[in-house]
């Protein structure tokens, strides 16, 4: 399952963002690519600083209190965000990310943009299923969830520059149709208290949910 979070970050702390990572240097990004990757791989990674702790830090607060990233990916624990540039003529070709990473299995990545789409040309994030590849450019703000198993790419930029917070997943709920079982029922139980309030209907769905919990959950 594939999940758009629109406004993850309200303007204000986008922009806030931005204006904090004008204060940070950049490596190659190559530096934090797998073997394979390494080589289609042309960006830039913030380097360790005070001021992009503060970056990850605010970001990893907000996606800890986001009802919709706790219930899609239901994690169990995160990989060390990181904050990567692209500039003109910069990319990264087709790879699938590493399934290990800082002792975490990486059940779902994610990116999260903070430039508006119009102040850069290309820089989309492709992602590959079986049927088509999706580009993927959404408003500053904007994080798109996706499952870490698929291959995926970030096109040319050709003018501008493309700034994310990227980052990795491992999910409680190892098996990616029963998180989305799952993260269905949290959207019924929701639409279901809203409507009717506390119900025999909605103490169905809360058990069924706590049931399917106990099958599946690895904590």
């Amino acid at each position: 399952m594939m999940l758009l979070i629109e406004n993850l970050l309200a303007p204000t702390d986008v922009a806030a963002l931005r204006d904090a990572a004008l204060k940070l240097s950049f490596g190659d990004g190559r530096a934090t690519a797998g073997r394979h990757a390494r080589t289609v791989k042309a960006n830039d990674q913030a380097l360790p600083a005070p001021e992009l702790d503060a970056i990850l830090t605010k970001v990893e607060s907000t996606l800890a209190a986001n009802p919709l990233f706790r219930s899609a990916a239901r994690p169990k624990a995160l990989t060390r965000l990181m904050l990567s540039r692209y500039r003109a003529g910069q990319t990264y070709g087709l790879h699938v990310d590493d399934a290990l990473m800082q002792g975490v299995r990486t059940d779902l990545s994610f990116t999260l943009f903070l430039c508006a789409p119009d102040s850069y040309d290309g820089g989309a994030l492709v992602i590959e299923d079986m049927f088509e590849a999706r580009a993927i450019k959404p408003a500053a703000g904007d994080l798109i969830l996706y499952p870490a198993t698929t291959l995926h790419r970030v096109e040319p930029v050709s003018r501008g520059e493309r700034l994310a917070v990227v980052g990795w997943a491992q999910s409680l709920i190892r098996d990616a149709a029963q998180r989305e079982i799952l993260f269905d029922l949290d959207q019924s139980v929701e639409a279901c208290f809203a409507s009717e309030g506390k119900s025999a209907q909605l103490d169905r769905l809360t058990k069924t949910r706590a049931n399917l919990l106990r099958m599946w959950a690895e904590p």
